[in-house]
């Protein structure tokens, strides 16, 4: 079994705290983190009918089935618990609960009415390079990666992600997006989900997007939300401090998952990512969804951002670090050039001040340079968030 790298802050704040959630997108992983962290603990899923009729319409009853150390799972289909479960433990200091659930907006809400305080909130992503390189797993092309994705049951159940993502944007809409918003055509909602696909890496305009699915620019906000919601896409907000109104100001649109991405794009091989359109975006994605993952595997909240003024002049990724501001530029080029720090040195002139400054691309050399390191994608890891 691979281990997570999570488990480590999971453990650490279920002593601090009686209660933990863990979001992230559905099949992440969540239930096989916790059942393996805490064996000890009773387990209740509310994605179960007669488990979840029992909690809406006897909640006493079912606390007093599980009164203390109990992982209720999607936990948001009866966020109602919540109340209850504050006073279970104000109540009772050895009282420990893990909730977790596949929808942040549905949990995140009650637990800001009723948890505040006691609950340490988690994210969990799919499997992250670092971790699958524990099995030597992450030794393959970046193609590779971009076209299979991360979800665990591909690598413990060895589908094919072809078939794997075809049916988990099945149970994803069905299940998922109902949960959230009535949402009346599901086929407009899924050819929205392709367009998004389409758009990855680029600047967010809602009317384009409402435009070209034919619904309302409200109606796209409000789909956009559910995708945020459910883990499916993020958006990169621009970073502008200490820079004038030129800075461009919409955020710019990813995936966490380019599996499901490249699934969306019609891609059906891995060969066809090297010739597709969205190739080296693809590749932006990939390296973005792995510092996400690194920072949400700390238990901290994203740090990073991108820059583009109104010449059309971009920075990739800015990692703010309080005290510095670190630039990263990311090419899918195999071969280092120079030039690959071009954005980052004009940058650097409006700031006038040093930097670390990083290249991610798609060789295999770690190169340092006078305008800073080249890294391979494959040592994403190495830095310092």
């Amino acid at each position: 079994m691979i281990k997570r790298q999570l488990e480590n802050k999971v453990k650490q704040l279920i002593g601090k705290y009686p209660v933990v959630s863990i979001t992230g997108p559905r099949q992440s992983g969540k239930t096989t983190l916790v059942k393996n962290l805490f064996p000890g603990f009773n387990y209740v899923s509310l994605e179960e009918i007669d488990m979840r009729e029992f909690a809406q319409n006897d909640p006493r009853g079912f606390f007093r089935n599980f009164p203390s150390k109990t992982i209720i799972d999607e936990a948001q289909r009866v966020p109602e618990l919540f109340s209850y479960m504050q006073t279970i433990v104000d109540s009772n200091k050895k009282a420990k609960f893990i909730i977790s659930g596949s929808q942040s907006f549905l949990l995140s809400e009650k637990i800001i009415q009723s948890l505040a305080g006691r609950v340490a909130v988690l994210k969990l992503l799919p499997f992250s390079l670092s971790e699958l390189n524990q099995v030597k797993i992450a030794n393959r092309d970046f193609e590779t990666f971009i076209f299979t994705g991360f979800y665990p049951r591909i690598y413990d159940r060895k589908i094919n992600p072809r078939d794997f993502y075809t049916n988990y944007l099945q149970t994803y809409v069905e299940r998922d997006v109902r949960l959230i918003k009535n949402i009346s055509n599901l086929n407009d909602f899924i050819k929205f989900l392709k367009l998004c696909a389409g758009r990855i890496g680029q600047l967010l305009s809602l009317s384009s997007l409402a435009n070209d699915t034919g619904i309302s620019v409200n109606t796209a906000k409000s789909w956009l939300s559910v995708l945020e919601a459910s883990y499916i896409i993020f958006t990169l907000k621009p970073y502008y401090k200490n820079f004038n109104k030129r800075v461009i100001k919409n955020p710019k649109l990813y995936f966490y998952d380019t599996g499901l991405a490249s699934s969306l794009l019609g891609i059906e091989n891995i060969k066809q990512i090297d010739s597709h359109y969205a190739r080296g975006n693809l590749f932006e994605n990939l390296i973005l969804s792995e510092l996400l993952k690194k920072r949400f595997n700390s238990g901290l909240e994203s740090n990073i951002y991108f820059w583009r003024d109104n010449k059309g002049i971009e920075i990739d990724c800015l990692v703010d670090k309080v005290a510095q501001i670190m630039p990263i530029e990311i090419k899918s080029g195999q071969t280092f050039s120079l030039s690959f720090f071009d954005n980052i040195n004009y940058w650097k002139k409006n700031i006038k001040e040093s930097v670390e400054s990083y290249i991610i691309y798609g060789g295999d050399k770690n190169i340092k340079t006078s305008d800073g390191v080249a890294l391979p994608w494959s040592e994403i890891d190495k830095l310092k968030l």
